[in-house]
């Protein structure tokens, strides 16, 4: 796996992304956090090992939502590393239960619509529309450079839209290819869940709403949160790129599209 070469600013690497776990690295010269952890603590470890980063070094993690796929080694790893772990209050009380034993300084409340700077990254709160107690994703500033997470959101709200419009890099949700999701083996309920306001965003909805997001300062977008078994790699690019070209958004002329993948890390890039 190519690494770019760090630079000053922000370095982050989709560790992982997928319906089967979900990790984000986000570094400045002064933090370095995670966003999430899907994963069992030694995968996690691993997936930074392949970044050439270290466990130890460390320094928080934000929670997005209580989804196991989300949250499956947050506890381990704030234990074993003493990490600060940051989350909203009801994400708190639904997760909790399932991190083990935290000390009382480790735990830490990050509200929707809520701006924490941590170093030197400013770091933004938005809510998001997903079937968990209180979802939210987050923005990362530094020196006017902009990273946006986006993903677990049945529909963008206009709301939304405002919100995280024109970024440097977003990684953002392709979750299903919505023929494959129709003719799969999933029983109705759980396809209702998936299309629904409260579900996941649709390879189509998930460009269209990118169409109306990214803007001129936008250099990458990563395509985040694939089913393992409601779309593929190929058909989820694209599909985008697609509906992104014939919106005239300068996708791979302006801007990068790019895959991420469920259990291996992409490489670090700079804004």
């Amino acid at each position: 796996m190519d690494i770019e070469t760090e630079q000053s600013g922000l370095n982050i690497s989709v560790l992982a992304s997928g319906s089967t776990g979900n990790i984000t690295y986000v570094e400045s010269d002064k933090m370095k956090i995670l966003v999430d952890c899907g994963f069992s603590g030694k995968k996690a470890i691993e997936l930074l090992h392949k970044i050439d980063r270290k466990p130890e070094d460390l320094d928080a993690i934000l929670v997005t939502h209580e989804h196991s796929d989300h949250i499956k080694g947050v506890g381990i790893l704030a234990r074993k590393y003493n990490l600060d772990v940051y989350a909203n209050e009801k994400t708190w009380q639904a997760m909790e239960p399932k991190l083990g034993k935290l000390k009382t300084e480790q735990k830490h409340h990050f509200s929707i619509d809520k701006t924490m700077t941590m170093g030197d990254i400013d770091i933004s709160s938005f809510g998001v529309s997903h079937d968990a107690i209180d979802p939210q994703f987050y923005t990362f500033q530094k020196d006017n450079k902009r990273f946006v997470m986006l993903t677990d959101t049945g529909y963008v709200s206009d709301r939304m839209r405002d919100y995280v419009k024109n970024a440097d890099a977003y990684l953002f949700e392709s979750n299903h290819d919505l023929s494959m999701l129709r003719m799969g083996k999933y029983p109705w309920s759980l396809k209702q869940r998936i299309i629904g306001d409260k579900g996941h965003l649709s390879n189509e909805d998930g460009a269209l709403a990118l169409a109306e997001i990214v803007g001129d300062r936008t250099k990458r977008v990563y395509l985040g949160h694939l089913s393992r078994e409601n779309n593929v790699k190929e058909i989820a690019y694209d599909t985008v790129e697609d509906i992104l070209f014939r919106k005239d958004t300068g996708v791979n002329q302006t801007f990068k599209l790019f895959d991420t993948d469920p259990v291996e890390p992409c490489g670090l890039f700079t804004l």
